[in-house]
């Protein structure tokens, strides 16, 4: 146990999260995995849960509600996601990357005790069964008991209060959370993918992919409106990780998982 642990302290885990249309094209989803299968060294993966879930409201008739672009996540709505996010798209990726060798353990956050998140307070906004993860709340020893055994935890975005329920929390967070407590006994890359080729100067332009962004530079750029909606919490997610110990942060597309490109972000 010395040995392996000595060895973790030594080699770059990687953290990347996949998100966005990429979960729900087949196709990218496949050669991603094999990108993913295909990083040397100790790696996890966080996934998000697609459009597979609201598909799935509306053919049962549970309404799908939105404040500000997120989810509210109801009694119903969080059966729907856990069924969704934590059995079929979990336990797909998993299927995939045992075909390509690469030995995937899928896991919610109940899963040993692994990611306890608070549900968020209701007021003034009440999400429902939304819970907040911190780096904190990780169960640290049992991520490096799982590299240690040369797992790959697939983790998805549901997770519990220990108080007998589950949670929708954001994937993004769960990502940063875990980057940051594993930096705390090893180095680590937080990589954040999606359909884009980074964080875009103009939005509806591919080829804009800002190379590198500075927190003072983030700041400027949400006052003009150049990041905006859905890319603010996963920017702020990707300053958070850089701030607090991760050695290296990433937003690119998913096709370019081990390639260059991207947004670097820097401190």
């Amino acid at each position: 146990m010395r040995t392996k642990i000595h060895k973790i302290k030594n080699i770059m885990l990687n953290v990347v999260k996949i998100g966005g249309n990429v979960i729900d094209d087949e196709a990218q989803l496949a050669q991603f995995l094999a990108d993913f299968a295909a990083i040397r060294g100790f790696k996890i993966l966080v996934h998000g849960g697609g459009k597979l879930a609201t598909k799935l409201s509306d053919a049962l008739k549970i309404p799908t509600q939105m404040i500000e672009g997120r989810r509210v996540t109801d009694a119903e709505t969080l059966k729907l996601v856990s069924m969704v996010y934590a059995g079929w798209v979990n336990k797909n990726i998993v299927a995939q990357l045992q075909a390509l060798r690469c030995n995937a353990l899928g896991l919610s956050g109940a899963d040993g005790n692994v990611i306890p998140a608070l549900r968020r307070n209701p007021k003034p906004v009440d999400y429902g069964f939304v819970g907040d993860v911190t780096p904190g709340s990780i169960n640290v020893d049992f991520v490096k008991l799982l590299l240690e055994q040369s797992f790959t935890p697939v983790f998805s975005a549901i997770t519990h209060d220990a108080r007998g329920s589950l949670l929708n929390s954001n994937a993004d967070t769960i990502a940063s959370s875990v980057a940051i407590a594993a930096s705390h006994f090893m180095p680590v890359r937080l990589i954040f993918c999606f359909e884009k080729n980074g964080v875009l100067s103009n939005p509806n332009d591919d080829s804009t992919a800002i190379p590198e962004i500075t927190y003072r530079e983030y700041e400027e750029y949400k006052e003009q409106g150049v990041i905006s909606d859905g890319m603010i919490p996963k920017v702020d997610n990707a300053f958070k990780a850089i701030g607090a110990g991760v050695k290296e942060v990433v937003i690119k597309h998913a096709r370019a998982l081990n390639a260059g490109g991207g947004t670097v972000i820097k401190p």
